[in-house]
């Protein structure tokens, strides 16, 4: 359908469009946030958001080398897991053990959002709302738990 270079292109562009589409919205705490890179302030915490040509997906992963701390933010995500979702609004997928694109294992909670496709202008404003409302509350949970998560790694 379309080159290497077509789909790198489009994508581009869509986050673009995406990180405008977000560049007036604040974190809780009133900052101005990059939130296409969002700053968990942990290396082993990443926020991922995809999206292709059959659903979005938002997620957190957990990533690290070392089982034993991977293995120990997730039970910290557990213990938070109803306060999670209750701020969430939705259950998340919870799964202790997946795999990345680079075939690193890693611990994953996402949710999602079928039947949207990347190349479907139509599908991209409800895309785009689907990725604001779960960054920002995330956004509004972090804010209030990252301490515990932090001090649980140092």
């Amino acid at each position: 359908m379309f080159s290497k270079e077509e789909r790198k292109a489009i994508h581009a562009e869509y986050w673009g469009r995406f990180k405008n589409h977000v560049s007036s919205t604040r974190s809780s705490e009133g900052r101005r946030i990059n939130w296409l890179n969002y700053p968990t302030r942990l290396k082993e915490i990443y926020i991922r958001l995809d999206v292709n040509q059959e659903r979005a997906r938002f997620s957190i992963d957990i990533q690290t080398k070392d089982e034993g701390i991977r293995s120990i933010i997730w039970e910290q995500f557990e213990e938070l897991k109803n306060v999670l979702e209750t701020e969430m609004e939705t259950p998340g997928i919870w799964t202790q053990i997946s795999y990345n694109a680079a075939g690193q294992e890693i611990s994953s909670i996402y949710w999602e959002l079928d039947g949207v496709d990347i190349y479907n202008s139509q599908d991209e404003n409800k895309v785009f709302q689907f990725f604001k409302e779960h960054l920002t509350r995330f956004d509004r949970f972090y804010n209030i738990y990252k301490d515990i998560l932090i001090e649980l790694i140092k």
